[in-house]
């Protein structure tokens, strides 16, 4: 059942007197085309919702409306996005909209896609691993000379020696680096990541 937000009663009464009708027609209108519609306010407008998921939007500006549908270029296309937020351009009178029943049939289009969206499953894209940072040569050279701070650099995860190799390119001055890169070797052959604390 269409569930009207009070808060959106409050914007249309906020907006100029030439926007008030357009936003109350733009409403009624969306309400009479899906019954399962709830309202919500986001980013400072009005929305409808269905299921959870935005459906369509509608704002007020100072000199003109604007209504937007969510999947709206799977639904509409007029010409006029671009114009204005949404897919009808500047709407300042109701002959900027479609007539009743063309609007309405663009809701129950939106509903559609909203629905087969949200049938559809989502596929996980596959992470790709960032590669390492080089290994800078003066890091390399200090693990060198310590073979067990070496192995043990090598034996712990990507994460792990991203945060070592990391800590050392981000130095800006050249004595910090060089600190940086003694710590580093002293963890290392303690079995610390750079994050543990130090005992």
């Amino acid at each position: 059942m269409t569930q009207r937000d009070p808060r959106v009663d409050a914007y249309i009464a906020k907006a100029a007197p030439f926007a008030q009708p357009l936003l109350a027609w733009m409403r009624d209108t969306t309400h009479g085309a899906c019954a399962d519609l709830t309202e919500d306010i986001k980013w400072g407008m009005p929305f409808f919702v269905f299921q959870g998921r935005p459906l369509a939007h509608m704002a007020a500006f100072k000199q003109h409306c604007a209504f937007g549908l969510w999947r709206g270029r799977d639904v509409v296309d007029n010409g006029k996005e671009g114009e204005a937020m949404g897919q009808f351009g500047r709407i300042v009178t109701l002959a900027d909209l479609p007539g009743p029943r063309e609007f309405k049939a663009l809701i129950k289009a939106a509903v559609a896609k909203s629905e087969a969206g949200a049938a559809e499953p989502k596929v996980a894209k596959p992470r790709t691993a960032k590669p390492l940072p080089e290994m800078p040569a003066d890091l390399a050279a200090a693990l060198a000379k310590k073979p067990k701070a070496l192995k043990q650099f090598e034996a712990f995860s990507p994460t792990h020696r991203r945060d070592y190799l990391d800590w050392v390119i981000e130095a800006q001055r050249e004595e910090t680096r060089t600190r940086r890169i003694v710590e580093i070797v002293e963890r290392l052959l303690d079995g610390q990541t750079r994050y543990d604390k130090r005992t």
